[in-house]
Protein backbone atom coordinates (compact mmCIF):
# COMPACT_ATOMS: atom_id res chain seq x y z
CA UNK A 1 0.00 0.00 0.00
CA UNK A 2 1.45 3.45 -0.98
CA UNK A 3 -1.11 6.71 -1.06
CA UNK A 4 -0.28 10.49 -1.44
CA UNK A 5 -2.52 13.26 -0.11
CA UNK A 6 -2.31 16.95 -1.02
CA UNK A 7 -3.83 18.66 1.71
CA UNK A 8 -4.18 22.61 -0.18
CA UNK A 9 -6.40 26.03 0.85
CA UNK A 10 -5.41 29.03 2.23
CA UNK A 11 -2.65 29.80 4.51
CA UNK A 12 -3.85 29.83 8.25
CA UNK A 13 -6.20 27.17 7.62
CA UNK A 14 -4.39 24.52 9.13
CA UNK A 15 -3.12 23.11 6.15
CA UNK A 16 0.16 22.01 7.54
CA UNK A 17 -0.94 21.23 10.72
CA UNK A 18 -3.18 18.75 9.46
CA UNK A 19 -0.39 17.38 7.31
CA UNK A 20 1.76 16.40 10.68
CA UNK A 21 -0.93 14.81 12.10
CA UNK A 22 -1.95 12.71 9.09
CA UNK A 23 1.74 11.86 9.07
CA UNK A 24 2.01 11.44 13.01
CA UNK A 25 -1.21 9.09 13.14
CA UNK A 26 0.94 6.87 10.03
CA UNK A 27 3.77 6.74 12.12
CA UNK A 28 2.19 5.76 15.31
CA UNK A 29 1.03 2.81 13.19
CA UNK A 30 4.45 1.81 12.14
CA UNK A 31 4.23 3.01 8.71
CA UNK A 32 6.49 5.14 6.30
CA UNK A 33 5.74 8.77 5.53
CA UNK A 34 7.04 11.83 4.30
CA UNK A 35 5.63 15.27 4.84
CA UNK A 36 6.32 18.07 2.42
CA UNK A 37 4.90 21.25 3.20
CA UNK A 38 4.80 23.91 0.13
CA UNK A 39 4.54 27.53 1.21
CA UNK A 40 6.36 30.93 1.04
CA UNK A 41 5.22 34.59 0.99
CA UNK A 42 1.63 32.95 0.83
CA UNK A 43 1.82 31.47 4.19
CA UNK A 44 -1.09 34.05 5.39
CA UNK A 45 -3.71 34.46 3.48
CA UNK A 46 -2.39 33.07 0.24
CA UNK A 47 -2.60 29.03 -0.83
CA UNK A 48 -0.34 26.77 1.11
CA UNK A 49 -0.29 22.89 0.34
CA UNK A 50 1.49 20.02 2.03
CA UNK A 51 1.55 16.23 0.31
CA UNK A 52 1.72 13.44 2.82
CA UNK A 53 2.96 10.01 1.44
CA UNK A 54 1.62 6.99 3.31
CA UNK A 55 3.03 2.99 2.36
CA UNK A 56 3.81 0.48 4.39
CA UNK A 57 7.55 -0.51 2.80
CA UNK A 58 9.94 2.40 1.66
CA UNK A 59 8.47 5.04 -0.74
CA UNK A 60 10.78 5.55 -3.35
CA UNK A 61 10.22 9.03 -4.35
CA UNK A 62 8.92 12.32 -3.18
CA UNK A 63 7.59 13.29 -6.35
CA UNK A 64 3.87 13.24 -6.69
CA UNK A 65 2.39 13.40 -10.48
CA UNK A 66 -0.69 11.83 -9.88
CA UNK A 67 -2.26 12.41 -5.93
CA UNK A 68 -4.54 9.30 -4.56
CA UNK A 69 -6.56 11.81 -2.72
CA UNK A 70 -6.93 15.74 -2.35
CA UNK A 71 -8.32 17.96 -0.14
CA UNK A 72 -9.34 21.42 -1.50
CA UNK A 73 -10.45 24.14 1.34
CA UNK A 74 -10.61 26.95 -1.04
CA UNK A 75 -11.90 27.92 -4.80
CA UNK A 76 -8.18 28.56 -5.62
CA UNK A 77 -6.78 25.23 -4.35
CA UNK A 78 -9.91 23.62 -6.12
CA UNK A 79 -8.56 24.84 -9.68
CA UNK A 80 -4.96 24.57 -8.94
CA UNK A 81 -5.00 20.82 -7.20
CA UNK A 82 -8.27 18.97 -8.65
CA UNK A 83 -6.09 18.12 -11.99
CA UNK A 84 -3.35 16.73 -10.25
CA UNK A 85 -5.63 13.57 -8.68
CA UNK A 86 -5.41 10.15 -10.27
CA UNK A 87 -8.58 9.03 -11.88
CA UNK A 88 -10.63 7.11 -9.52
CA UNK A 89 -9.09 9.52 -6.53
CA UNK A 90 -10.74 11.31 -3.71
CA UNK A 91 -11.35 14.63 -3.41
CA UNK A 92 -12.56 16.12 -0.90
CA UNK A 93 -14.39 19.65 -1.64
CA UNK A 94 -15.21 22.24 1.41
CA UNK A 95 -18.43 22.94 0.58
CA UNK A 96 -18.65 26.25 2.84
CA UNK A 97 -16.28 27.82 0.75
CA UNK A 98 -16.64 26.16 -2.75
CA UNK A 99 -19.34 26.45 -5.06
CA UNK A 100 -17.93 25.07 -8.07
CA UNK A 101 -18.35 21.67 -9.23
CA UNK A 102 -14.80 19.99 -9.73
CA UNK A 103 -15.37 19.52 -13.97
CA UNK A 104 -14.16 15.72 -13.44
CA UNK A 105 -16.32 12.59 -13.75
CA UNK A 106 -13.82 10.51 -13.12
CA UNK A 107 -13.30 11.08 -9.41
CA UNK A 108 -15.00 10.34 -6.18
CA UNK A 109 -15.37 13.34 -5.12
CA UNK A 110 -16.46 13.72 -1.06
CA UNK A 111 -18.51 17.50 -0.68
CA UNK A 112 -18.16 18.18 2.96
CA UNK A 113 -19.10 21.80 4.64
CA UNK A 114 -15.69 21.77 6.68
CA UNK A 115 -15.58 25.37 7.83
CA UNK A 116 -19.45 24.63 9.33
CA UNK A 117 -18.64 21.44 11.24
CA UNK A 118 -15.43 22.78 12.43
CA UNK A 119 -17.23 26.30 13.76
CA UNK A 120 -20.05 23.66 15.28
CA UNK A 121 -16.92 22.02 17.10
CA UNK A 122 -15.45 24.79 18.33
CA UNK A 123 -13.03 27.18 16.24
CA UNK A 124 -13.18 28.20 12.20
CA UNK A 125 -9.58 27.25 12.16
CA UNK A 126 -10.10 23.62 12.79
CA UNK A 127 -11.54 23.36 9.55
CA UNK A 128 -8.15 21.11 8.13
CA UNK A 129 -9.08 18.57 11.09
CA UNK A 130 -12.49 18.31 9.76
CA UNK A 131 -11.09 17.58 6.11
CA UNK A 132 -8.84 15.30 7.72
CA UNK A 133 -11.58 13.18 9.13
CA UNK A 134 -13.80 13.43 5.96
CA UNK A 135 -10.65 11.96 4.08
CA UNK A 136 -9.92 9.35 6.53
CA UNK A 137 -13.70 8.26 6.85
CA UNK A 138 -14.32 7.83 3.11
CA UNK A 139 -10.66 6.02 2.39
CA UNK A 140 -9.33 4.45 5.76
CA UNK A 141 -6.08 4.35 5.31
CA UNK A 142 -4.74 5.54 8.62
CA UNK A 143 -7.12 4.59 11.86
CA UNK A 144 -8.95 7.03 13.94
CA UNK A 145 -7.22 5.77 17.14
CA UNK A 146 -4.26 7.02 15.21
CA UNK A 147 -5.23 10.36 14.48
CA UNK A 148 -6.77 10.82 18.36
CA UNK A 149 -3.01 9.72 19.41
CA UNK A 150 -1.33 12.05 17.07
CA UNK A 151 -3.31 14.98 17.87
CA UNK A 152 -2.20 14.58 22.00
CA UNK A 153 0.85 13.46 21.30
CA UNK A 154 1.45 16.83 18.76
CA UNK A 155 -0.89 18.93 21.11
CA UNK A 156 -0.03 18.09 24.47
CA UNK A 157 2.91 19.44 25.49
CA UNK A 158 2.35 23.03 24.12
CA UNK A 159 -1.84 22.98 23.71
CA UNK A 160 -3.59 20.72 26.05
CA UNK A 161 -5.98 22.64 25.85
CA UNK A 162 -7.20 22.20 22.24
CA UNK A 163 -6.95 18.29 22.19
CA UNK A 164 -10.67 17.54 22.85
CA UNK A 165 -11.93 20.32 20.38
CA UNK A 166 -9.24 18.90 17.65
CA UNK A 167 -10.56 15.31 18.35
CA UNK A 168 -14.27 16.68 18.41
CA UNK A 169 -13.30 18.01 14.66
CA UNK A 170 -11.93 14.96 13.66
CA UNK A 171 -14.71 13.05 14.79
CA UNK A 172 -17.26 15.10 12.82
CA UNK A 173 -15.00 15.06 9.56
CA UNK A 174 -15.03 11.50 10.09
CA UNK A 175 -18.57 11.35 10.15
CA UNK A 176 -19.00 12.87 7.36
CA UNK A 177 -17.07 10.68 5.48
CA UNK A 178 -18.42 7.79 6.51
CA UNK A 179 -21.92 9.28 5.34
CA UNK A 180 -21.11 11.80 2.93
CA UNK A 181 -22.80 14.57 3.90
CA UNK A 182 -23.34 16.92 0.84
CA UNK A 183 -24.10 20.40 1.59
Amino acid sequence: MECSTIIAGFGGQGILFAGKVLAEAALGEDLEVLWIPSYGPEMRGGTAACTVIVADRPIGSPIVDRADHAVVLNPPSMAKYTPRVAPGGLLVVNTTLIEAEPGRDDLDVLEVPCTALARTAGDDKLVSVVALGALLGRRRFVEPASVHAALARILGSKRPDLIEMDTAAFDAGYEAGLQEVIA
